[in-house]
């Protein structure tokens, strides 16, 4: 089945799942939208024509997206008058998918909303500790260079919580950490140990 449409002072052809780009509508994306002025339906050998709009027919489609078209460079000159004007345009269009081609006063078919699904609790994301965090106040980690609150907490949960724990990292420890944080070398790569050194006063 085939429609004839009006929209934007222009006609149309069209017909179910057809990609048609036509001047610029008032809808967003993914909203639908109902032309009402249907100039011609044809189905197999049988073809109906408006006169000039077809009564109760309908086309419905699914906004894709607003866009504009590629430039288009005016220029105007004025012989011997010293006078050049350039100007560029690009014309706004809104590009649909049709989806429904509708007659004798027919309704589209609302499409059933999703389901609600109850979503389980996010899961916090805890490691298990390496080493045991030694007693007192704990230093802020966050001082260290590309430390921050996330990654100050990893640090703690794996029992990591002074300056002279990293201080003291020997490579097997440096290695341990880097693999269960996915370092790939970060502690070497940014100096720990001399910043720890330094934090600590050293």
């Amino acid at each position: 089945m085939f429609a004839v449409i009006k929209t934007g002072g222009k006609q149309y052809t069209v017909a179910a799942d057809d990609l048609l780009k036509v001047e610029k509508l008032d809808a967003e994306a993914g909203t639908s939208v109902t032309f009402e002025e249907v100039l011609m339906i044809g189905d197999g050998a049988d073809t109906t024509v408006g006169a000039p709009l077809i009564e109760g027919a309908t086309v419905v489609a699914e906004v894709v997206k607003q866009a504009r078209d590629r430039k288009i460079i005016i220029f105007k000159k004025r012989r011997r008058q010293n006078s050049r004007r350039r100007n560029g345009h690009r014309q706004s269009f809104t590009l649909l998918k049709v989806t429904d081609i509708l007659t004798g006063g027919s309704k589209p078919a609302k499409k059933a909303a999703p389901k609600k699904t109850e979503e389980a609790p996010a899961a916090t994301e805890t490691v298990a500790p390496l080493f045991t965090a030694p007693a007192g106040d704990k230093d802020d980690l966050k001082k260290i260079s590309g430390v921050g609150p996330v990654l100050e907490k990893k640090l703690n949960e794996l029992g990591i919580t002074k300056y002279d724990q990293i201080i003291n990292f020997s490579a097997e420890d440096i290695a341990r950490v880097d693999d269960v944080l996915n370092f790939k070398g970060r502690i070497e790569r940014d100096n720990w140990i001399e910043q720890a050194k330094e934090l600590a006063g050293n």
